[in-house]
């Protein structure tokens, strides 16, 4: 009796497509994808322009941070603002903020690290193990 109650489930299951290739799936009821090529492919697809942003963004603070390490392999130094912007540093990206006590605001691109001094000189620093 069991087994034919099954096959009667069976009979009246709904087909369900692959999103991607809209192929047959068979298996679970919440399958929603035959393989995981079609369902890479369909979330690359969805997420295209999302991923291309950042992508964009990344490539920004990526420049940026070879930049401040170029001017800056050693640790701490000074240096005027043309010199940032003939590499063509970007000042609107940055990876984080930090606030000292002093009231100072360092901006960060990942661990390379740079703050407005005066005479439109800025000083660049590494990140500390102490700064979060």
């Amino acid at each position: 009796m069991l087994i034919l109650v099954n096959l009667v489930q069976v009979n009246h299951r709904r087909e369900i497509n692959c999103l991607e290739c809209q192929e047959k799936l068979v298996g679970r009821r919440d399958q929603k994808f035959c393989c995981d090529y079609c369902r890479n492919t369909f979330n690359n697809r969805i997420n295209e322009d999302a991923n291309a942003i950042v992508r964009k963004i990344n490539s920004i603070l990526r420049k940026n941070r070879r930049i401040l390490f170029k001017l800056n392999p050693n640790g701490k130094k000074t240096v005027h603002l043309i010199q940032l912007a003939e590499l063509g540093f970007n000042f609107h990206y940055h990876t984080n903020s930090y606030s000292t006590k002093n009231g100072h605001q360092y901006f960060f691109c990942y661990d390379m690290g740079y703050r407005a001094i005066e005479n439109q000189e800025f000083l660049l620093v590494h990140k500390q193990e102490y700064v979060s």
